[in-house]
């Protein structure tokens, strides 16, 4: 994969949180999502507190707002599921204007909505801070297994190769006068898909073998690292630490 190639997640800058180390970026995610994901749903107080962790982030990473929410709406599919939950679920029912939805439901589904748009959130941020290859070398740092490091880059890569095909494909049906009216019209998008699918898989099977032949043997080679300093580890985990604090006192009280 050319190290040059740009992620449409990614946001050119040179604030203090994109000059981190990628590893120590990494880590801190994965710290914030874990206390966010072990704090008990009823502690508003404590979700409201990561929020204001996730905004001082956003502002120091000088991200712009409007890319930041651009790129969280890969968090709608899970809201959307998640207004599900106050009408299916069971037990004790409660008054919500003219609807009479479920407590544990409700519940659920602000469960669901805060800890998924905080996690989501954070790692925006963090693809928006990171390019590509630093992360794949962050992951590789951190001693992530070569093959699942190897699997990501391709993924990254190739994701957005098999998008635009798909995009050039519904191009080409509606040139020639493809306009889907109902569900049953679909019939000629999911033929396309799946043809899709098999050329991706050659397309795979190619670049492998073009790999073999040119020397690969399974490691995912970065280059040298440079050391990470102790002000460097402190300061990216230092919102992980916040939020694991908040965390403990939400379970404690």
């Amino acid at each position: 994969m050319s190290g040059g190639h740009a992620h449409a997640l990614h946001f050119h800058g040179h604030s203090p949180i994109h000059r981190l180390p990628a590893a120590v970026k990494l880590v801190g995610l994965l710290a914030f999502v874990l206390a966010v994901v072990a704090t008990p749903a009823g502690a508003v107080w404590a979700f409201s507190g990561y929020t204001v962790i996730l905004m001082v982030l956003l502002v120091l990473s000088e991200v712009p707002a409007r890319f930041f929410l651009t790129r969280l709406a890969i968090d709608l599919p899970f809201i959307a599921f998640a207004l599900l939950l106050p009408f299916v679920g069971e037990g004790p029912r409660v008054e919500l204007g003219p609807f009479a939805v479920s407590a544990a439901g409700l519940l659920g589904a602000w469960n669901l909505i805060a800890k998924a748009t905080l996690s989501a959130g954070a790692s925006v941020l963090l693809a928006a801070t990171t390019e590509v290859p630093d992360i794949l070398a962050g992951l590789s740092r951190l001693r992530v297994p070569a093959v699942l490091v190897a699997i990501a880059s391709f993924m990254i890569r190739y994701l957005e190769v098999v998008a635009g095909e798909f995009r050039r494909t519904r191009i080409a049906m509606a040139a020639r006068g493809y306009k889907p009216r109902s569900a049953l019209d679909w019939k000629p998008v999911a033929v396309s898909a799946g043809a899709l699918f098999i050329r991706s898989f050659e397309r795979g099977e190619r670049v492998y073998q073009a790999m073999l032949a040119r020397g690969y043997d399974g490691n995912w080679r970065t280059g040298a690292h440079e050391p990470i300093t102790r002000s460097q580890w402190l300061a990216g985990l230092l919102p992980g630490i916040v939020a694991a604090t908040i965390m403990l006192a939400s379970r404690l009280l």
